[in-house]
């Protein structure tokens, strides 16, 4: 009997409460309720160069014969792109087409293939608001809903590990939407590894760059290819190609020591060469965190150092100025809970990586950032 009655109350709860306080994922969306927006239409933040195979790739189509195919391939995948939009809409859906909706062993489905949704609020600061749930190749996914009617600003970072096809975003229909434009600042440009690339941050806007960008208030690209960030002098003159605020290199996670000796200080030079009043910051690895169990593994990451740390002491020894130098004591904290896996950060990991650095990006570029931690630079 106690059982018959817990039924018959389930159902009356659920014929009693209104559906929109179950889920609203499964109201059914008609095209006369929304209005769509072709994010094609207006340039998206993040992007090196016009001349890509698509609006949502990293790399131009020249590069295809000059990288090597796996860096080709990475390219090809979102990771820092960013689309800006105005809304007062109530609602805000994304229309989404990926190249597919797996996720990576030590990624959330978000971070490997989803979006990710920042707002302004009223005193200029960009605060996290949502996310898609990417559950098929092409989808729709409520991101935001319930807010208030006001015109304000969103900025939606793209999938990490995944390729972008096709993304439109839809507002209640008669809602005011404008496309913003990528800030003109020039980026902070950063070249490195699966950790550079966003890997294992929860969701898009929570990688090291983004971090930065949004600190910053500046354009980043997001030059990280996973296991094959090494020094190529060929791509090199690609990431110089574009005028930064600031270069960061932080490609060590993926080399070799030799690999280091032979071919740092050449490139390092090749992105002088062609920017050489722009500030470069150098980053070492961060120490894996279970490398106190291995010794050779800490051998490792003491020549890679060696090497890298002579690199820029030539670099320093001729030029002496808009050059530093990040070592990797501390870059992920010293408790050794900020990674997934031992190697790739989580968002804890990716937050300490940027608090470490701040700092020096403020130096060199001579700028404030936003708190905490506050730099009182000279702009």
């Amino acid at each position: 009997m106690q059982y018959k009655l817990s039924f018959l109350f389930i159902i009356f709860l659920f014929i009693a409460v209104p559906q929109h306080l179950i889920s609203e994922e499964v109201k059914p969306l008609t095209e006369n309720d929304v209005d769509w927006y072709d994010t094609t239409q207006w340039k998206n933040e993040g992007r090196a160069f016009d001349d890509t195979t698509t609006p949502f790739t990293r790399l131009p189509k020249r590069a295809e014969d000059k990288v090597t195919k796996s860096v080709w391939g990475l390219s090809g995948q979102s990771a820092g792109i960013v689309v800006r939009f105005k809304t007062d809409g109530t609602k805000i859906i994304a229309r989404h087409e990926i190249g597919n909706d797996t996720a990576m062993e030590h990624m959330t489905k978000v971070g490997s293939a989803g979006l990710d949704l920042y707002a302004k609020d009223q005193n200029g600061k960009w605060r996290w608001a949502g996310f898609s749930k990417p559950n098929a190749k092409k989808y729709e996914s409520i991101v935001l809903s319930d807010v208030s009617k006001e015109m304000r600003e969103y900025m939606l970072y793209l999938p990490l590990y995944n390729a972008t096809i096709s993304l439109s975003i839809g507002v209640p229909a008669g809602s005011k939407f404008e496309a913003v434009q990528p800030l003109p600042q020039k980026p902070i440009v950063y070249y490195g590894s699966s950790i550079t690339q966003g890997c294992s941050a929860s969701r898009p806007g929570m990688t090291v760059p983004a971090i930065l960008g949004r600190r910053f208030n500046l354009p980043v690209i997001n030059f990280g290819f996973s296991g094959n960030a090494k020094m190529e002098k060929d791509l090199a003159q690609f990431i110089a190609e574009k005028d930064a605020s600031v270069y960061i290199i932080d490609a060590l996670p993926n080399m070799q020591p030799e690999q280091v000796k032979e071919r740092a200080e050449i490139f390092l030079r090749e992105v002088r060469k062609a920017r050489p009043d722009t500030p470069l910051l150098l980053v070492e690895d961060r120490t894996n965190t279970n490398a106190w169990l291995k010794p050779q593994q800490l051998k490792t990451h003491a020549e890679k150092r060696k090497y890298f740390r002579e690199a820029f002491d030539k670099l320093t020894a001729e030029e002496k100025k808009n050059i530093s130098y990040v070592p990797a004591d501390g870059l992920l904290g010293d408790d050794d809970e900020g990674t997934v896996d031992s190697s790739h950060p989580s968002d804890l990991g990716m937050f300490r990586m940027a608090e470490v650095l701040i700092p020096y990006l403020a130096k060199l570029m001579e700028r404030t950032y936003s708190i905490p931690g506050a730099y009182t630079g000279n702009k």
